[in-house]
């Protein structure tokens, strides 16, 4: 063996990528000035393919296999330029490797909300979040429309716009659908298909394309679910008369095991026991058993109950303070120590809510006299 054998055997590049990241698309061949090798081995695995790009001109796509860089082999190279049968090659070239693989567990959303016609509940802003999943279709595509020179390209300079073209679509297609918002949910799978056939025509001009895409929810403004949610409570309440009596029970064994109230709770009590043997005293007619014993001409209307008033309590400073009544509520309002922003409560509310927020306290911001005029 000579010694120009000995050297070319030397320099013979391997060149190949084992790639453990989960993120990087292409990957550039680092080669000493990007010199290769007349001769060299070039591996391409499965799930990867190699752009062959010589002096700025994209030569070749190699799939998964083993090659020989040389001219007989390399028809389109033989095209480009001569190579030289020596170890050391004339002219620059480099070698990007592609990650033909699925990219898994992409994460998209709406940023705003969008706007879409609901035929029950009309205009509705609707806000959605999901996953999807990517992989390259067309090497030579992706090199020519974004990689570039990029030497090291990874999913996260892609994604933002991916993400904007499935919001893009997804607005279209949802606000197109004609689906009520309360079947939406049933239909997700549906709408992702839709969405993911109209974005890969878009994306495929980037040799890329959208194996599966995912609706994991779709939401409403938070008024709108109270709303709902407020509907629902209604149809499981079902007899009005028998939730009012046991709504009325339940205020009373709440302002009894409330010693705070003192003889506010008492009188508060007193009046909802008298309510409830009126409502307990009437008959299946709605009068009491005398009323109904007497003539229908001389049966006088039975009274309404009492009005029940509501005390309040306030949470300031980490501590609940009250109860106070509705006038109460009046003078602390005109003092200023109860505030639109205030958190009140009262039996059978749910949970803690803004003063402003409770129809009966919002009257107490609304009617208070306007400032003097100037100069008195």
């Amino acid at each position: 063996m000579g010694i120009f054998d000995f050297l070319t055997g030397e320099f013979i590049d391997v060149i190949h990528w084992v790639d453990d990241t989960r993120d990087t698309v292409v990957w550039r061949f680092e080669r000493e000035g990007h010199e290769i090798k007349y001769g060299a081995k070039l591996t391409v695995r499965e799930g990867q393919a190699a752009v062959f790009v010589h002096e700025g001109q994209l030569a070749d796509v190699f799939t998964p296999g083993l090659y020989m860089l040389e001219t007989n082999n390399m028809p389109v190279m033989t095209t480009l330029q001569h190579w030289d049968h020596g170890f050391k090659s004339p002219f620059k070239s480099e070698v990007y490797f592609v990650d033909t693989t699925r990219f898994n567990d992409l994460k998209w959303g709406t940023k705003n909300p969008i706007i879409c016609r609901d035929p029950e509940f009309g205009p509705v802003r609707l806000r959605a979040f999901g996953t999807y999943s990517m992989r390259v279709t067309d090497p030579a595509r992706i090199m020519q429309e974004i990689v570039g020179t990029d030497g090291e390209f990874t999913t996260d300079e892609i994604s933002f716009q991916v993400r904007n073209i499935i919001v893009q679509e997804f607005s279209r297609v949802v606000a197109g659908s004609g689906i009520p918002v309360l079947d939406m949910a049933a239909n997700t799978a549906d709408l992702g298909k839709l969405v993911a056939q109209e974005i890969n025509p878009v994306i495929d001009s980037y040799g890329i394309a959208l194996p599966e895409l995912y609706i994991e929810n779709i939401s409403l403004p938070p008024a709108v679910e109270a709303a709902m949610d407020k509907r629902t409570s209604m149809g499981l309440v079902g007899d009005l008369n028998a939730f009012s009596q046991y709504a009325a029970a339940e205020a009373m064994t709440a302002a009894a095991a409330n010693p705070a109230g003192g003889g506010m709770a008492a009188g508060l009590g007193a009046g909802m026991g008298m309510a409830m043997a009126q409502n307990m005293g009437r008959g299946p007619w709605g009068a009491a058993p005398q009323a109904q014993a007497a003539p229908a001409a001389a049966a006088a209307p039975a009274p309404p109950p009492p009005p029940v008033e509501h005390v309040w309590h306030i949470a300031e400073g980490g501590e609940t303070k009250g109860p106070f009544s509705k006038a109460k509520m009046g003078r602390m309002a005109t003092e200023g120590s109860l505030t639109r922003d205030s958190y009140v409560w009262t039996a059978g509310q749910d949970g803690w809510k803004r003063a402003e927020d409770v129809a009966e306290l919002a009257q107490l911001f609304t009617i208070l006299p306007p400032p003097p005029p100037p100069g008195i």
